[in-house]
């Protein structure tokens, strides 16, 4: 059995499709057809039915596709704790994030990174953050950006900062109008038990929390619609739809279109915490710990602002 053949094995499972994982291995579909069956035959099992339309995993080759996983994993990590020994600075690090809250702070992190890392590749897969939890606690991402309590109990973290939370409403609504002086007055989130709510649909983290903050205030928010992007509830809440919670790192800019009007929450303002997430046991590189961070150090300067 060669490890190739692991590593082969591998992106037939994850594609489905002898043409596609030939692609992405780089290699013509006929040598990665014979070396799978190479493999079966010193195995002595079918590690997947073929038919016309698909290419499912045996029960033989699930086994297998879960123990390779983990062999394939381990020399990865084993060849990158050789590296840092040796002192090598290329690398690769692969970092889950949540779309939308890395859209809004991977501009920030990234440039900072590549410019003291020149020679790491980031390599940056975009999910939900119960997706990404899967994926982190299964090597598919070195590192996750997500936002705490976790579930996925073989995950360990690192919290990398603090971020508020604030309400969105509508620009003409009457709690947009209540003033201290210059400054909108502080909304206590009891106020919200008859307003229209547009939150995350399921999956999405700060949607639970969401959910969470309305059951402490004592009410269970009115929910007319549901979308798995923050951007378009915070259009939605500008056009009249309703209301909404929103990370303060994620308000919508003044210069885009539909702009809600932002206001804050009485005390104890309500906040989350930001955390890079990676596997239980799971060996970290330098470059890992760089991106680490390089990221908190982000975090702590855009909080001051």
């Amino acid at each position: 059995m060669e490890f190739r053949q692991l590593q082969y094995t591998l992106q037939i499972a994850a594609e489905k499709n002898f043409s596609r994982a030939a692609e992405k291995l780089h290699i013509a579909q006929p040598s990665l057809s014979q070396q799978l069956s190479k493999l079966e035959k010193e195995l002595g099992v079918l590690l997947f039915q073929r038919n016309t339309s698909a290419v499912e995993l045996t029960h033989a080759g699930a086994s297998f596709v879960e123990k390779a996983k983990k062999i394939v994993d381990a020399v990865e990590q084993l060849r990158q704790e050789m590296d840092d020994i040796s002192q090598l600075r290329k690398g690769k690090v692969v970092v889950g994030s949540m779309p939308i809250t890395g859209s809004h702070l991977l501009p920030h992190v990234l440039p900072v990174f590549k410019k003291a890392h020149p020679d790491i590749e980031i390599v940056l897969v975009e999910d939900s953050s119960m997706n990404l939890e899967k994926k982190t606690a299964s090597g598919d991402t070195d590192l996750s950006l997500l936002s705490l309590p976790l579930v996925e109990p073989t995950l360990s973290y690192v919290p990398i900062g603090e971020e508020w939370i604030d309400l969105a409403v509508p620009p003409g609504h009457p709690l947009a109008l209540r003033k201290n002086g210059d400054q909108p007055q502080p909304v206590h989130l009891e106020e919200l038990k008859d307003e229209p709510f547009v939150v995350l649909k399921k999956g999405q983290g700060f949607r639970k929390l969401t959910m969470d903050l309305c059951h402490q205030a004592g009410f269970e928010p009115n929910v007319v619609f549901e979308s798995t992007n923050m951007e378009t509830l915070q259009s939605l809440v500008a056009t009249g739809m309703g209301v909404t919670l929103v990370p303060r790192f994620i308000a919508r800019a003044a210069s885009s279109e539909f702009v809600p009007a932002l206001l804050p929450l009485a005390e104890p303002t309500p906040s989350r915490t930001l955390a890079i997430a990676y596997r239980n046991g799971r060996y970290l590189s330098k470059a890992a710990e760089a991106f680490i961070e390089t990221f908190r150090e982000t975090v702590k300067q855009l909080s001051q602002k």
